[in-house]
């Protein structure tokens, strides 16, 4: 995908907006009956068990649980952020752990350029640490958020970016939020950091994630799919009671 197009993929896609509804036409899915737990493989447990999906996602859990939550999620989105500081403990701890529920996350750029280091650098971590990240992430959301409302400055930083291509305007953006300097303060080397930041080939495959399947049909961040069906509603309690009806 060239940078012309690549940049035209994500303005079309970031009209979605952080803290849509999700809302699926039949929310109130009826209760199912309740799925036994299934033991992790021995000397494990289910939330250490991570693996990329072939959609592009990362999954925690079991990979054959009767319960499948998938999450498109923006890093910069305060929503998102929110679901993060008050879901992911307790989804992890309470549902994933049993076998029951897997839980996996797909980037979503809803807000453009300012999400594209820090998806970048969440997702090149590898999988034992990239859930980890993605919840230091959204605990330190307050302070990336506080630069991103400074209207003054990321005005005359979109100036200066004009014919950048994605991964130079990824690079900017890093550096303009502190994400670069936040990773490297927990191990990742700098070095790796912008590497990382100027994969293109990693930028463009969050963009076709964004692009096929559930994610073409995303109109906001965080959406919740459980089971193929959206989720009615966004916040942790709302999840949490999609799961108890699926039987979890």
């Amino acid at each position: 995908m060239t940078p012309r197009i690549l940049l035209s993929a994500v303005a079309a896609l970031s009209l979605a907006a952080c803290g849509g509804s999700g809302t699926s036409a039949d929310g109130n899915v009826a209760a199912a009956a309740p799925v036994a737990a299934k033991p992790a493989p021995a000397g494990q447990n289910w939330t250490q068990v991570v693996s990329k999906t072939p959609e592009g996602g990362y999954r925690m859990g079991n990979p054959d649980a009767a319960i499948k939550l998938v999450e498109y999620g923006s890093r910069t989105c305060p929503t998102c952020g929110a679901f993060g500081q008050t879901g992911q403990k307790p989804l992890t701890d309470n549902y994933v752990s049993t076998g029951k529920v897997s839980y996996e996350f797909r980037d979503y750029l809803v807000h453009g350029q300012p999400d594209f280091a820090p998806s970048l650098l969440g997702r090149c971590v590898g999988t034992a640490t990239f859930f980890p990240l993605l919840e230091a992430m959204y605990m330190a959301q307050p302070q990336f958020e506080a630069k991103l409302a400074d209207q003054a400055a990321t005005n005359a930083l979109q100036t200066q970016l004009q014919g950048k291509t994605p991964n130079e305007a990824a690079a900017a953006w890093g550096d303009y939020l502190g994400y670069v300097e936040w990773v490297k303060q927990r191990g990742i080397p700098e070095a790796k950091a912008r590497a990382c930041i100027a994969d293109k080939a990693a930028l463009d495959e969050i963009i076709g994630m964004m692009n096929k399947g559930e994610g073409a049909s995303v109109t906001g961040t965080p959406t919740f799919i459980l089971n193929g069906t959206k989720v009615d509603g966004v916040s942790w309690p709302d999840v949490e009671a999609a799961l108890k009806r699926a039987g979890a």
